[in-house]
């Protein structure tokens, strides 16, 4: 593979382990949210979270770059605090596939936190765990099987972008042309053996991903008779 090629690799890495940071910091407590509140808005809430699974990635990402254009709400709030215009830039990037990526975050944490029994949570509200103490001691823990594949998911999600990426970030090698835009680069210019190498690659990691997950959630198989009453 080229050099051009090994950058692509490099800056697809680096955006989905940014992406993935940023994801759980803002999904996880989104999640908790979910899966507790009875407010009349959580459907509302829930959809606006769903919604980057049923868009196109192009419409996502044209309004992604209305708002952070220059004439743009979040566009004009970043050229006031000096950080200037975030479309065609690596930040832009990262936005993008958090906004996009969220839904594979939010939702396997939300039915992990759902799963958590509530008397569990009571029990320890009983031996005055704070709200907090519940929530890092119990709760967290409990639902390690939907952080992780909440982690991996969101990480491969942002690997496999490819709309939303263009659209906000353009095609600027060494800036913002990640993995799959150079495999749409190398195909326009009919070089479809370095298209290959990417787009193997590419599956590879996917399978990666997907044995992962599997191996992750597989459920526990007893010996026989183990855990049978005495």
């Amino acid at each position: 593979m080229s050099e051009a090629d090994w950058i692509a690799i490099r800056l697809t890495a680096e955006l989905a382990a940014a992406s993935t940071v940023l994801l759980l910091i803002v999904g996880t407590p989104l999640a908790w949210w979910l899966a507790r509140s009875r407010s009349a808005l959580k459907p509302l809430w829930s959809a606006l979270v769903a919604m980057p699974l049923v868009l196109p990635p192009t419409v996502l990402g044209f309004y992604l770059l209305l708002l952070m254009g220059p004439q743009g709400p979040v566009g004009q709030l970043t050229q006031a605090l000096g950080w200037g215009r975030l479309p065609f830039t690596f930040g832009g990037l990262v936005v993008a596939s958090v906004m996009y990526s969220l839904p594979f975050v939010v939702q396997p944490l939300q039915q992990a936190f759902e799963a958590i029994p509530e008397r569990t949570l009571e029990a320890a509200a009983t031996l005055r765990a704070g709200v907090w103490d519940r929530f890092f001691s119990v709760a967290l823990p409990l639902a390690r099987p939907g952080l992780v594949t909440a982690s991996v998911l969101g990480f491969a999600h942002t690997v496999g972008e490819f709309g939303v990426v263009l659209m906000i970030g353009g095609n600027i090698p060494g800036a913002t042309r990640v993995l799959s835009v150079a495999i749409y680069d190398h195909v326009e210019a009919s070089e479809f053996a370095d298209a290959h190498r990417l787009a193997a690659f590419m599956v590879v990691f996917a399978l990666v991903v997907l044995v992962t997950l599997y191996r992750v959630n597989r459920p526990l198989r007893h010996a026989p008779g183990e855990g049978a009453a005495p």
